[in-house]
Protein backbone atom coordinates (compact mmCIF):
# COMPACT_ATOMS: atom_id res chain seq x y z
CA UNK A 1 0.00 0.00 0.00
CA UNK A 2 0.93 3.60 -0.48
CA UNK A 3 1.98 5.23 1.95
CA UNK A 4 0.92 9.09 2.69
CA UNK A 5 3.18 11.97 2.57
CA UNK A 6 1.16 13.61 4.96
CA UNK A 7 -2.04 13.01 7.13
CA UNK A 8 -4.22 15.50 8.55
CA UNK A 9 -6.80 15.40 11.65
CA UNK A 10 -9.56 17.17 11.98
CA UNK A 11 -11.83 17.24 9.08
CA UNK A 12 -14.11 20.76 9.81
CA UNK A 13 -13.89 22.42 6.45
CA UNK A 14 -10.98 24.42 6.97
CA UNK A 15 -9.27 20.86 7.46
CA UNK A 16 -10.69 20.00 4.23
CA UNK A 17 -9.89 22.21 2.00
CA UNK A 18 -6.53 22.13 3.28
CA UNK A 19 -6.52 18.17 2.42
CA UNK A 20 -7.60 19.17 -1.15
CA UNK A 21 -5.29 22.00 -1.36
CA UNK A 22 -2.29 18.96 -0.61
CA UNK A 23 -3.78 16.54 -3.11
CA UNK A 24 -4.26 18.76 -5.86
CA UNK A 25 -0.57 19.42 -5.63
CA UNK A 26 0.41 15.96 -5.91
CA UNK A 27 0.50 14.58 -2.25
CA UNK A 28 -1.53 11.78 -0.93
CA UNK A 29 -2.91 12.37 2.37
CA UNK A 30 -4.16 10.74 5.28
CA UNK A 31 -7.09 12.04 6.79
CA UNK A 32 -8.51 11.27 10.35
CA UNK A 33 -11.50 13.05 12.52
CA UNK A 34 -12.56 12.28 15.68
CA UNK A 35 -16.08 11.26 14.30
CA UNK A 36 -15.51 8.50 11.97
CA UNK A 37 -18.56 9.15 9.83
CA UNK A 38 -17.28 12.80 9.24
CA UNK A 39 -13.68 10.86 7.25
CA UNK A 40 -15.46 8.78 5.73
CA UNK A 41 -18.37 10.82 4.13
CA UNK A 42 -14.99 13.55 3.41
CA UNK A 43 -13.54 10.10 1.38
CA UNK A 44 -16.24 9.32 0.01
CA UNK A 45 -17.37 12.53 -1.67
CA UNK A 46 -14.03 12.85 -3.58
CA UNK A 47 -13.27 9.19 -5.63
CA UNK A 48 -10.16 9.27 -7.26
CA UNK A 49 -8.73 11.75 -4.93
CA UNK A 50 -5.35 10.38 -3.30
CA UNK A 51 -6.66 9.89 0.20
CA UNK A 52 -6.27 7.63 2.86
CA UNK A 53 -8.12 7.74 5.55
CA UNK A 54 -7.87 6.56 9.02
CA UNK A 55 -10.56 4.96 11.06
CA UNK A 56 -8.49 5.24 13.85
CA UNK A 57 -5.88 7.33 15.00
CA UNK A 58 -3.34 3.89 15.07
CA UNK A 59 -4.62 3.12 11.86
CA UNK A 60 -4.25 7.04 10.64
CA UNK A 61 -0.45 7.24 11.73
CA UNK A 62 0.71 3.95 10.01
CA UNK A 63 -0.81 5.13 6.82
CA UNK A 64 2.02 7.86 7.06
CA UNK A 65 5.41 7.88 5.65
CA UNK A 66 8.22 7.56 8.01
CA UNK A 67 9.22 10.75 9.42
CA UNK A 68 5.39 11.23 9.25
CA UNK A 69 4.28 14.59 9.12
CA UNK A 70 0.82 15.01 10.94
CA UNK A 71 -1.50 18.38 10.74
CA UNK A 72 -3.59 18.85 13.37
CA UNK A 73 -6.80 21.26 12.60
CA UNK A 74 -9.25 21.53 15.18
CA UNK A 75 -10.14 24.22 18.13
CA UNK A 76 -7.56 26.24 19.87
CA UNK A 77 -7.00 25.34 23.39
CA UNK A 78 -7.11 21.97 25.45
CA UNK A 79 -8.40 20.19 22.45
CA UNK A 80 -5.38 20.74 20.56
CA UNK A 81 -3.21 19.40 23.75
CA UNK A 82 -5.42 16.23 24.16
CA UNK A 83 -5.35 15.34 20.22
CA UNK A 84 -1.79 15.88 20.81
CA UNK A 85 -1.57 13.20 23.81
CA UNK A 86 -3.00 10.94 21.61
CA UNK A 87 -0.64 11.47 18.98
CA UNK A 88 2.50 11.19 21.00
CA UNK A 89 2.31 7.36 22.56
CA UNK A 90 2.05 6.45 18.39
CA UNK A 91 4.79 8.35 16.93
CA UNK A 92 8.64 7.62 17.06
CA UNK A 93 11.58 10.74 17.65
CA UNK A 94 12.33 12.68 14.50
CA UNK A 95 8.21 12.61 13.35
CA UNK A 96 6.60 15.82 13.32
CA UNK A 97 3.32 17.25 15.01
CA UNK A 98 1.80 20.59 13.14
CA UNK A 99 -0.73 22.52 15.05
CA UNK A 100 -2.41 24.90 11.85
CA UNK A 101 -4.85 26.50 14.15
CA UNK A 102 -5.45 29.93 16.15
CA UNK A 103 -3.68 28.64 18.79
CA UNK A 104 -2.29 31.05 21.54
CA UNK A 105 1.20 31.73 20.77
CA UNK A 106 2.68 30.79 24.28
CA UNK A 107 0.43 27.76 24.28
CA UNK A 108 2.84 26.87 21.30
CA UNK A 109 5.79 27.95 23.29
CA UNK A 110 5.10 25.42 25.61
CA UNK A 111 4.11 22.38 23.12
CA UNK A 112 7.62 22.97 21.53
CA UNK A 113 9.68 22.76 24.50
CA UNK A 114 7.48 19.83 25.58
CA UNK A 115 7.72 17.31 22.38
CA UNK A 116 11.44 18.06 21.63
CA UNK A 117 12.40 16.67 25.45
CA UNK A 118 10.53 13.59 23.32
CA UNK A 119 12.75 13.62 20.30
CA UNK A 120 9.73 14.76 18.53
CA UNK A 121 9.51 17.98 16.07
CA UNK A 122 6.79 20.58 16.19
CA UNK A 123 5.62 23.53 14.41
CA UNK A 124 3.45 25.88 15.46
CA UNK A 125 1.57 27.50 11.91
CA UNK A 126 -0.42 30.58 11.02
CA UNK A 127 -3.09 29.82 8.05
CA UNK A 128 -4.71 32.84 6.97
CA UNK A 129 -6.92 33.20 3.87
CA UNK A 130 -10.54 31.39 5.42
CA UNK A 131 -11.89 28.56 3.70
CA UNK A 132 -11.55 29.73 0.75
CA UNK A 133 -7.60 30.25 0.92
CA UNK A 134 -7.50 26.71 2.64
CA UNK A 135 -8.67 25.25 -0.60
CA UNK A 136 -6.83 28.05 -2.84
CA UNK A 137 -3.49 28.83 -1.89
CA UNK A 138 -3.69 30.54 1.85
CA UNK A 139 -0.64 32.70 4.13
CA UNK A 140 1.23 30.63 6.40
CA UNK A 141 3.00 31.61 9.03
CA UNK A 142 4.97 28.35 10.44
CA UNK A 143 7.29 29.04 13.54
CA UNK A 144 9.74 25.80 14.92
CA UNK A 145 12.34 23.80 14.66
CA UNK A 146 14.36 24.80 11.47
CA UNK A 147 14.87 21.10 11.04
CA UNK A 148 11.16 20.68 11.78
CA UNK A 149 10.29 23.32 8.64
CA UNK A 150 12.31 21.78 6.17
CA UNK A 151 10.17 18.16 6.46
CA UNK A 152 7.04 20.56 5.49
CA UNK A 153 8.74 23.11 3.72
CA UNK A 154 7.84 21.75 0.05
CA UNK A 155 4.72 20.87 0.77
CA UNK A 156 3.88 24.29 2.32
CA UNK A 157 5.95 26.03 -0.87
CA UNK A 158 3.10 23.79 -3.02
CA UNK A 159 -0.27 24.69 -1.13
CA UNK A 160 0.56 28.24 -0.22
CA UNK A 161 -0.64 31.64 -2.67
CA UNK A 162 1.53 33.07 -4.95
CA UNK A 163 2.37 36.82 -5.57
CA UNK A 164 3.85 37.45 -8.93
CA UNK A 165 5.25 33.96 -8.39
CA UNK A 166 6.27 34.65 -4.89
CA UNK A 167 4.92 31.27 -2.41
CA UNK A 168 3.35 33.16 0.48
CA UNK A 169 5.22 31.32 3.41
CA UNK A 170 8.37 31.57 4.71
CA UNK A 171 10.06 30.09 8.43
CA UNK A 172 8.89 32.79 10.61
CA UNK A 173 11.18 31.27 13.61
CA UNK A 174 11.20 29.57 16.65
CA UNK A 175 9.04 27.97 18.75
CA UNK A 176 5.53 30.40 18.92
CA UNK A 177 6.96 32.73 16.63
CA UNK A 178 4.37 31.66 13.83
CA UNK A 179 1.48 31.19 15.76
CA UNK A 180 3.13 35.26 17.16
CA UNK A 181 3.07 36.41 13.67
CA UNK A 182 -0.59 35.22 12.99
CA UNK A 183 -1.61 36.97 15.91
CA UNK A 184 -0.34 40.14 15.53
CA UNK A 185 -1.84 39.70 11.54
CA UNK A 186 -5.11 38.94 12.94
CA UNK A 187 -4.34 42.26 15.24
CA UNK A 188 -4.00 44.24 12.16
CA UNK A 189 -6.97 42.73 10.57
CA UNK A 190 -9.64 43.96 13.28
CA UNK A 191 -7.75 47.70 13.18
CA UNK A 192 -8.40 47.34 8.99
CA UNK A 193 -11.63 46.43 9.36
CA UNK A 194 -12.72 48.51 11.77
CA UNK A 195 -10.89 51.53 9.94
CA UNK A 196 -13.45 50.46 6.84
CA UNK A 197 -16.47 50.16 9.23
CA UNK A 198 -15.89 54.11 10.17
CA UNK A 199 -15.32 55.43 6.65
CA UNK A 200 -18.22 53.68 5.50
CA UNK A 201 -20.51 55.43 8.66
CA UNK A 202 -19.25 58.58 8.12
CA UNK A 203 -20.19 58.60 4.27
CA UNK A 204 -23.44 56.79 5.18
CA UNK A 205 -24.38 58.70 7.86
CA UNK A 206 -23.06 62.03 7.03
CA UNK A 207 -23.91 62.16 3.30
CA UNK A 208 -26.85 59.69 3.49
CA UNK A 209 -25.03 57.83 0.54
CA UNK A 210 -26.74 54.85 -0.69
CA UNK A 211 -25.95 50.83 -1.00
CA UNK A 212 -25.18 51.28 -4.39
CA UNK A 213 -23.23 54.69 -4.47
CA UNK A 214 -21.25 53.44 -1.66
CA UNK A 215 -20.83 50.08 -4.26
CA UNK A 216 -18.90 52.10 -6.23
CA UNK A 217 -17.01 54.45 -4.23
CA UNK A 218 -15.52 51.20 -2.74
CA UNK A 219 -14.66 50.46 -5.99
CA UNK A 220 -13.06 52.72 -6.90
CA UNK A 221 -10.93 52.80 -4.18
CA UNK A 222 -9.70 49.22 -4.70
CA UNK A 223 -8.16 50.47 -7.94
CA UNK A 224 -5.54 52.86 -5.91
CA UNK A 225 -3.03 52.97 -3.01
CA UNK A 226 -5.99 51.12 -1.17
CA UNK A 227 -6.49 48.31 -3.21
CA UNK A 228 -7.02 45.26 -1.08
CA UNK A 229 -9.02 42.31 -0.33
CA UNK A 230 -11.09 43.90 2.14
CA UNK A 231 -11.45 46.94 0.30
CA UNK A 232 -12.90 44.77 -2.34
CA UNK A 233 -14.92 42.43 -0.48
CA UNK A 234 -16.86 46.05 1.47
CA UNK A 235 -17.52 47.12 -2.49
CA UNK A 236 -19.48 43.52 -2.98
CA UNK A 237 -21.32 43.07 0.37
CA UNK A 238 -23.35 46.85 -0.59
CA UNK A 239 -24.34 44.92 -4.05
CA UNK A 240 -25.98 41.94 -2.12
CA UNK A 241 -29.15 42.14 -1.85
CA UNK A 242 -31.18 39.46 0.36
CA UNK A 243 -33.26 37.02 -1.49
CA UNK A 244 -36.45 37.08 0.83
CA UNK A 245 -36.93 40.58 1.53
CA UNK A 246 -35.02 42.36 -1.81
CA UNK A 247 -33.62 44.58 0.64
CA UNK A 248 -29.30 45.55 1.16
CA UNK A 249 -28.82 42.77 3.09
CA UNK A 250 -25.88 44.69 4.71
CA UNK A 251 -28.55 46.99 5.95
CA UNK A 252 -30.51 43.69 7.56
CA UNK A 253 -27.37 42.35 9.41
CA UNK A 254 -27.54 43.23 13.50
CA UNK A 255 -24.91 45.60 14.31
CA UNK A 256 -22.90 43.41 16.82
CA UNK A 257 -19.50 42.67 15.55
CA UNK A 258 -17.69 38.87 17.00
CA UNK A 259 -14.58 38.03 17.73
CA UNK A 260 -12.21 34.75 18.43
CA UNK A 261 -9.79 36.11 20.99
CA UNK A 262 -7.00 36.78 18.31
CA UNK A 263 -7.55 40.46 17.95
CA UNK A 264 -7.44 40.67 22.50
CA UNK A 265 -4.48 38.86 22.53
CA UNK A 266 -2.65 41.27 20.61
CA UNK A 267 -4.06 43.81 22.28
CA UNK A 268 -2.86 42.04 26.03
CA UNK A 269 0.55 41.40 24.46
CA UNK A 270 1.41 44.67 23.55
CA UNK A 271 0.21 45.89 27.18
CA UNK A 272 2.63 43.22 28.48
CA UNK A 273 5.39 44.35 26.15
CA UNK A 274 4.51 47.72 26.69
CA UNK A 275 3.95 48.63 22.82
CA UNK A 276 1.56 51.55 21.97
CA UNK A 277 -0.94 50.07 19.42
CA UNK A 278 -4.04 52.26 20.12
CA UNK A 279 -5.82 52.00 16.65
CA UNK A 280 -5.49 48.25 17.24
CA UNK A 281 -7.11 48.17 20.51
CA UNK A 282 -9.85 51.21 19.19
CA UNK A 283 -10.78 48.07 17.05
CA UNK A 284 -11.31 45.53 19.67
CA UNK A 285 -13.26 47.79 21.88
CA UNK A 286 -15.61 48.91 19.00
CA UNK A 287 -16.62 45.14 19.07
CA UNK A 288 -17.09 45.52 23.25
CA UNK A 289 -18.95 48.41 22.51
CA UNK A 290 -21.17 46.60 19.63
CA UNK A 291 -21.87 43.27 21.82
CA UNK A 292 -23.85 45.75 23.99
CA UNK A 293 -26.39 46.35 21.33
CA UNK A 294 -29.78 46.46 23.89
CA UNK A 295 -27.66 49.13 26.27
CA UNK A 296 -26.96 51.01 23.42
CA UNK A 297 -30.12 51.22 21.67
CA UNK A 298 -31.60 51.96 25.59
CA UNK A 299 -28.96 54.79 26.25
CA UNK A 300 -30.08 55.89 22.26
CA UNK A 301 -33.36 57.45 23.48
CA UNK A 302 -31.71 59.01 27.05
CA UNK A 303 -28.35 60.80 25.64
CA UNK A 304 -28.13 63.39 23.24
CA UNK A 305 -25.53 64.48 20.46
CA UNK A 306 -25.49 67.24 17.90
CA UNK A 307 -27.54 67.07 14.63
CA UNK A 308 -25.71 64.61 12.10
CA UNK A 309 -26.45 67.39 8.98
CA UNK A 310 -23.34 67.69 7.42
CA UNK A 311 -23.18 71.15 5.51
CA UNK A 312 -19.56 70.96 3.73
CA UNK A 313 -18.72 69.82 0.04
CA UNK A 314 -19.89 66.81 -0.34
CA UNK A 315 -17.09 65.33 -2.94
CA UNK A 316 -14.45 66.93 -0.77
CA UNK A 317 -15.56 64.83 2.22
CA UNK A 318 -15.28 61.62 0.19
CA UNK A 319 -11.81 62.25 -1.04
CA UNK A 320 -10.92 62.95 2.39
CA UNK A 321 -12.24 59.95 3.79
CA UNK A 322 -10.10 57.63 1.45
CA UNK A 323 -6.95 60.10 2.42
CA UNK A 324 -7.66 59.31 6.07
CA UNK A 325 -8.40 55.72 5.78
CA UNK A 326 -5.16 55.11 3.60
CA UNK A 327 -3.07 57.06 6.37
CA UNK A 328 -4.72 55.55 9.64
CA UNK A 329 -4.12 52.16 7.51
CA UNK A 330 -0.39 53.48 8.21
CA UNK A 331 -0.72 53.81 11.18
CA UNK A 332 -2.10 50.37 12.25
CA UNK A 333 0.44 48.72 10.42
CA UNK A 334 3.05 50.78 12.23
CA UNK A 335 1.30 49.57 15.30
CA UNK A 336 1.22 46.03 14.31
CA UNK A 337 4.62 45.75 12.72
CA UNK A 338 6.39 47.52 15.95
CA UNK A 339 4.74 45.11 18.19
CA UNK A 340 6.91 42.55 16.10
CA UNK A 341 9.74 44.38 16.81
CA UNK A 342 9.42 44.53 20.48
CA UNK A 343 7.97 40.63 20.64
CA UNK A 344 10.93 39.57 18.24
CA UNK A 345 13.38 41.10 20.53
CA UNK A 346 11.63 39.92 24.27
CA UNK A 347 10.49 36.06 22.80
CA UNK A 348 14.32 35.98 20.20
CA UNK A 349 12.44 35.30 17.49
CA UNK A 350 14.72 37.14 14.73
CA UNK A 351 11.41 37.95 12.84
CA UNK A 352 12.00 38.62 9.05
CA UNK A 353 10.12 41.50 9.17
CA UNK A 354 9.79 42.31 4.72
CA UNK A 355 9.60 38.72 4.62
CA UNK A 356 6.51 38.37 6.69
CA UNK A 357 4.98 41.55 4.71
CA UNK A 358 5.68 39.91 1.53
CA UNK A 359 3.93 36.31 2.72
CA UNK A 360 0.88 38.81 3.72
CA UNK A 361 0.64 39.81 0.05
CA UNK A 362 -1.66 37.27 -1.25
CA UNK A 363 -3.72 34.48 0.27
CA UNK A 364 -4.65 35.86 3.87
CA UNK A 365 -7.30 38.40 5.08
CA UNK A 366 -5.27 41.97 4.93
CA UNK A 367 -3.58 41.00 1.19
CA UNK A 368 -3.01 44.35 -0.39
CA UNK A 369 -1.09 46.50 -2.64
CA UNK A 370 0.17 48.25 0.53
CA UNK A 371 2.23 45.18 1.69
CA UNK A 372 4.39 45.62 -1.32
CA UNK A 373 5.44 49.14 0.31
CA UNK A 374 6.57 48.05 3.82
CA UNK A 375 8.43 45.44 1.79
CA UNK A 376 10.13 47.92 0.34
CA UNK A 377 10.99 49.67 3.63
CA UNK A 378 12.12 46.94 5.36
CA UNK A 379 14.24 46.33 2.78
CA UNK A 380 16.28 49.91 2.90
CA UNK A 381 16.08 49.73 6.28
CA UNK A 382 16.05 46.39 8.05
CA UNK A 383 16.22 47.44 11.65
CA UNK A 384 13.60 50.29 11.12
CA UNK A 385 11.95 51.18 14.43
CA UNK A 386 8.42 52.40 12.65
CA UNK A 387 7.25 52.54 9.84
CA UNK A 388 6.10 56.22 10.08
CA UNK A 389 9.88 56.77 9.52
CA UNK A 390 10.48 55.30 6.30
CA UNK A 391 11.02 57.78 3.52
CA UNK A 392 8.11 57.26 1.56
CA UNK A 393 5.66 56.39 4.03
CA UNK A 394 6.71 59.79 5.89
CA UNK A 395 5.68 61.43 2.46
CA UNK A 396 2.57 59.38 2.24
CA UNK A 397 1.96 61.04 5.77
CA UNK A 398 2.61 64.80 5.37
CA UNK A 399 0.48 64.22 1.95
CA UNK A 400 -2.79 62.79 4.06
CA UNK A 401 -2.68 64.31 7.52
CA UNK A 402 -4.62 67.00 7.10
CA UNK A 403 -7.65 64.75 5.29
CA UNK A 404 -7.24 62.41 8.18
CA UNK A 405 -7.75 65.58 10.56
CA UNK A 406 -10.65 67.05 8.73
CA UNK A 407 -12.53 64.01 9.01
CA UNK A 408 -12.27 63.19 12.39
CA UNK A 409 -13.06 66.77 13.43
CA UNK A 410 -16.28 65.99 10.66
CA UNK A 411 -17.34 62.95 12.56
CA UNK A 412 -17.18 64.57 15.89
CA UNK A 413 -19.26 67.54 14.85
CA UNK A 414 -21.42 65.42 13.53
CA UNK A 415 -21.60 63.45 16.55
CA UNK A 416 -20.28 59.60 14.53
CA UNK A 417 -18.12 57.88 16.92
CA UNK A 418 -14.92 57.21 15.35
CA UNK A 419 -12.23 55.30 18.04
CA UNK A 420 -9.98 53.79 15.31
CA UNK A 421 -9.67 56.92 13.00
CA UNK A 422 -9.24 59.19 15.68
CA UNK A 423 -6.88 56.80 17.77
CA UNK A 424 -4.65 56.60 13.62
CA UNK A 425 -4.27 60.10 14.31
CA UNK A 426 -3.41 60.67 18.16
CA UNK A 427 -0.79 57.93 17.81
CA UNK A 428 1.05 60.17 14.64
CA UNK A 429 0.35 63.07 17.02
CA UNK A 430 2.14 61.78 20.09
CA UNK A 431 4.84 59.60 18.46
CA UNK A 432 6.16 62.72 16.27
CA UNK A 433 6.09 65.36 19.69
CA UNK A 434 9.14 65.55 21.79
CA UNK A 435 7.81 66.40 24.58
CA UNK A 436 4.59 64.54 25.89
CA UNK A 437 2.69 65.51 29.28
CA UNK A 438 3.97 62.72 31.37
CA UNK A 439 6.16 65.19 33.21
CA UNK A 440 2.52 66.13 34.47
CA UNK A 441 1.55 62.50 35.32
CA UNK A 442 4.94 61.52 37.15
CA UNK A 443 4.91 64.23 39.23
CA UNK A 444 1.70 63.36 40.09
CA UNK A 445 3.10 59.92 40.76
CA UNK A 446 5.74 60.93 42.66
CA UNK A 447 3.48 63.07 44.89
CA UNK A 448 0.87 60.55 45.90
CA UNK A 449 2.81 57.73 46.10
CA UNK A 450 6.57 58.75 46.34
CA UNK A 451 7.43 57.01 42.71
CA UNK A 452 10.12 58.94 42.13
CA UNK A 453 10.88 60.84 38.78
CA UNK A 454 14.15 61.93 36.65
CA UNK A 455 15.22 65.30 35.83
CA UNK A 456 16.09 66.94 32.15
CA UNK A 457 18.65 68.95 33.76
CA UNK A 458 20.44 66.30 35.71
CA UNK A 459 21.34 62.19 36.28
CA UNK A 460 19.81 60.31 38.34
CA UNK A 461 16.29 59.54 40.10
CA UNK A 462 14.79 62.24 42.77
CA UNK A 463 11.69 62.47 45.03
CA UNK A 464 10.64 66.27 45.82
CA UNK A 465 8.97 67.11 49.04
CA UNK A 466 5.64 68.10 47.43
CA UNK A 467 4.19 69.06 51.07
Amino acid sequence: MTKAHIGLTGLAVMGQNLVLNMERNGYTVAVHNRTVQTMQDFVAAHPGKKLVGGETLEAFVAAIERPRKIMIMVKAGTPVDAVIDQLVPLLEPGDLIIDGGNSYFMDTERRSIDLEKKGLRFIGTGVSGGEEGALKGPSIMPGGQPAAYALVKDIFTAISAKVEGEPCVTYIGPRGAGHYVKTVHNGIEYGDMQLIAEAYDILHRALNLSNPELADIFAEWNKGELQSYLIEITADIFQKIDDETGQSLVDLILDEAQQKGTGKWTSQNALDLGVPIPTINAAVESRLLSAIKAERVAASRELAGPPAKFEGDRRQLIEAVRDALYMAKICAYAQGMALLRAASREYQYELPYGEIAAIWRGGCIIRAQFLNRIREAYQRQPDLPNLLLDEGFKADVARRQGALRYVVTTATQLGIPCLALASALSYFDAYRTARLPANLTQAQRDYFGAHTFRRIDKDGVFHADWY
